[in-house]
């Protein structure tokens, strides 16, 4: 099978891969496998390497307990020492992984027995499995392989999972094969898995449609569109949140709040889903999707030229007129809706749109050091604790855009610690308010994670934002 993703990772190492559906997942799972799962409607969890992730004290400790035996493929125990050297490396802000954001909120990690592992929480999380899933703390590598240095790795990367490295062809293909010792035999059921990294959206379809590839990792409603019209299977997940145009509260000239609503409000987002989507994407109108249990008729973004105007001139009086640079991602969708950002914004007064047009690895590092003025990112909202609190809490690694409200604070925390959907409720009403009046960004389209795939593909199962698993794949 041929399974198409939507970049290369810099490295092999789970740290440097993404478990998102834009990114990495189907690589990563094949490498590492997984120690759980969760059901994308239920948010229940079902265990893989893991036999259980529990907490009896509302989420301040919890015990890992791992199957016996599991073993690397380089002949080393997958054992709770195994795991333990992962997750606390993943919280070395010097790794640079973006999994820091989940790995932060664990303490400490003690290893009980070879099963067996003790994971303090920095503060209570009674929905950490959930944020666990989304990130490589779910991948764990040998670390004697890890040991060896980063190029050794990439050369030979070892995990567990169903497949293993052929090779690593950059820019082009990563050959595997199935690993005959998986721990969940007869699985997997492919011989042979080639994954290649392809940006453009038009290359994806193409490829998908011509029959040069088998799935596609997608992320655009017009490709989905057209896989259907060509009569491909597909699956798209329901959340909440999407895409996001962030905009950097750290610095000039989004440190003034007036700047971030004017851009709000100046932007057409209908037009941008037109030119970026054909107009097949869904522009959110309300933070959750009506088939959300946290779902509330709260309009949280509104257009308004004229008062966009006034902002506009109203800072550059105070001799802030509004300049700043859209970092781009390579991708066909990030080209254009910079380009298309940077054409609206041109029609207002004293405001000054430039685009910095980066590669991936460039861009992520940039997103992720805070090195920016406006970038796309994302707060796409399954359960809501950890899409929500990692992106906008002030105390989180993945606050990419130095959004910092004490109310906002406030409502997370309470929404993250309570085990009463009531209270849940309550606590995300009030994050939607903050958001109206804190313009952390501009949710332009609703994230579709989704896979496209022939008619001949099953065994196709997502769990968290659009990660398949491999060893489920089967060609008929």
């Amino acid at each position: 099978m041929t399974i198409l993703q939507g970049a290369e990772p810099p490295s092999l190492d789970p740290a440097s891969m993404s478990n998102v559906f834009a990114f990495h997942p189907a690589l990563g799972n094949a490498l590492y496998g997984t120690l759980m799962i969760n059901d994308t409607e239920t948010f229940t969890i079902a265990y893989k390497m893991a036999t259980e992730f529990s907490s009896s004290d509302g989420g301040t400790t919890y015990n890992l307990e791992l199957r016996p035996g599991l073993m690397f493929t380089d002949g080393t125990p997958l054992d709770a020492s195994a795991v333990k050297f992962n997750w606390d490396r993943l919280r070395d802000p010097a790794l640079g992984s973006t999994s820091i954001r989940q790995a932060v909120q664990v303490a400490e990690t003690e290893v009980i027995d070879a099963t067996n592992l003790k994971v303090t929480m920095v503060a209570p999380n009674p929905h950490f499995a959930e944020s666990l899933v989304a990130g490589a703390m779910n991948w764990i590598a040998s670390p004697t392989a890890l040991e060896k240095g980063r190029q050794a790795f990439d050369e030979n990367p070892v995990g567990a999972g169903p497949f293993t490295l052929v090779s690593w062809t950059r820019q082009s293909a990563i050959e595997l094969e199935k690993n005959p010792d998986y721990w969940d035999a007869p699985k997997p059921y492919l011989d042979r898995l080639t994954i290649k990294s392809v940006h453009d959206s038009n290359q994806r379809i193409n490829a998908m449609t011509t029959g040069a590839a088998d799935l596609s990792l997608e992320s655009t409603m017009a490709n989905i569109a057209m896989a259907h019209e060509a009569g491909l299977e597909t699956e798209t997940l329901p959340t909440g949140g999407g895409q996001m145009i962030g905009m950097n509260e750290r610095r000039a000239p989004f440190d003034d709040v007036r700047a971030r609503r004017a851009v709000r409000l100046a932007l057409d987002l209908d037009a941008l889903n037109t030119i970026v989507y054909n107009g097949e994407g869904e522009v959110p109108e309300t933070f959750f999707p009506e088939e959300s249990p946290f779902y509330s008729n709260m309009a949280f973004q509104t257009s308004d030229p004229v008062e966009a105007q006034r902002l506009f001139d109203e800072l550059a009086a105070e001799g802030k007129p509004v300049r700043f640079s859209f970092a781009s991602f390579p991708t066909t969708d990030s080209r254009v809706l910079a380009e298309g950002v940077q054409a609206q914004l041109s029609t207002y007064d004293n405001v000054e749109v430039s685009i910095d047009m980066l590669d991936a690895a460039t861009a992520t590092t940039r997103l992720a050091t805070g090195d920016f003025d406006m970038i796309i990112t994302a707060t796409i909202v399954q359960d809501p604790d950890f899409a929500l609190w990692t992106a906008l809490h002030s105390q989180s690694t993945g606050n990419f855009t130095g959004t910092n409200d004490a109310e906002l604070d406030a409502a997370l925390d309470a929404g993250r610690v309570s085990e009463s959907f009531e209270d849940r409720k309550a606590a995300y009403n009030t994050v939607q308010e903050r958001l109206i009046e804190v313009v952390p960004g501009i949710w332009y389209i609703r994230s579709v994670p989704s896979v496209m795939y022939d008619t001949d593909v099953h065994g196709v199962q997502l769990y968290t934002l659009g990660s398949p698993l491999p060893e489920e794949l089967w060609i008929s």
